[in-house]
């Protein structure tokens, strides 16, 4: 009776035979594999390259050293959340764009550092309506404003080439060339960017004028000065920090965030001018068609 119950419950434990697997129970289809399959839908996944390279996320992150991730193509679905009042308000849109197209959905797309959730922007939208963006550029040399068509998918990846502090972890070191302090700082995430953007709307509507934006963002992003990490003592340190060092410091993130670069040499069509400028962000860069 022993050997046959042991047998019995070992059973539970093997993998079921082709006589047994017809009766497991069919994995849960979703709503939107029920539609492609009803429709003939076959599209795949996109695959957009990381420029951090997963060094700034911790161990046990699903994003930890990870080079890729895998997008599902923008839908009418994501159009949706674009036009969401809510999500406006909030200051969310883009995280639940990024979260609502990573086929991985254990990844939190607020704790993507700026450049990466940029790069997954740019391909959200490739996805979405194509390479082709057009926005109104003014030509530095006779100053007359006219459509330029930019190409998206020409925009190269700036690479993460400075190593933090600790692996796997968003903390890099400079030292002040003037007070020769060390800083610790991190790039900026898209929770600190939505944490700001969350700060000006509320000054704006308390009818406080704020033009800190340098200051603000040198809170958020430094971590320590020579080893001090008490947020009080950092915002005093940050407001009499010398401008030398201010602008080092801002030059030395700039130069190494890793991002897309959003730069494209345009020409003018009405002097013929040839420049490098930098590609503006407009309501059409996810609604091409709109006026």
């Amino acid at each position: 009776m022993e050997q046959e119950a042991r047998e019995t419950k070992n059973e539970v434990f093997k993998s079921p035979s082709h006589e047994g697997a017809q009766h497991q129970q069919p994995r849960p289809v979703s709503a939107a594999e029920r539609v492609r399959a009803d429709f003939g839908l076959d599209i795949p996944a996109e695959t957009v390259p990381l420029p951090s390279l997963g060094k700034v996320y911790p161990q046990g992150s699903p994003l930890h050293m990870r080079e890729t991730v895998d997008i599902t193509p923008m839908s009418t679905r994501e159009e949706d959340i674009l036009t969401s009042r809510a999500l406006l308000k909030k200051g969310t849109v883009i995280t639940e764009l990024i979260r609502s197209c990573l086929v991985d959905k254990s990844i939190d797309p607020a704790s993507l550092v700026a450049g990466d959730r940029n790069a997954l922007m740019v391909a959200i939208r490739v996805t979405g309506y194509g390479a082709a963006y057009e926005a109104e550029i003014e030509c530095d040399e006779c100053n007359v404003k006219a459509p330029r068509e930019f190409n998206l998918a020409d925009l190269p990846i700036k690479s993460l080439d400075i190593d933090p502090v600790r692996q796997g972890e968003n903390l890099f070191e400079f030292s002040l060339p003037r007070c020769k302090k060390v800083v610790k700082f991190r790039f900026l995430t898209g929770r600190d960017e939505e944490e700001i953007l969350a700060l000006q709307e509320k000054q704006k509507k308390l009818g406080i004028s704020s033009d800190a934006a340098v200051t603000t963002n040198l809170f958020h992003s430094i971590i320590s000065v020579d080893g001090i990490e008490d947020r009080q003592k950092l915002a005093g340190f940050i407001r009499v920090m010398p401008a030398m060092d201010s602008l080092a410091l801002r030059s030395y993130v700039k130069d190494h965030e890793p991002g897309i670069l959003m730069k494209q040499e345009i020409t003018c069509a009405s002097c013929g001018h040839e420049e490098v400028t930098q590609i503006p962000l407009g309501i059409s860069f996810f609604w091409p068609h709109t006026g």
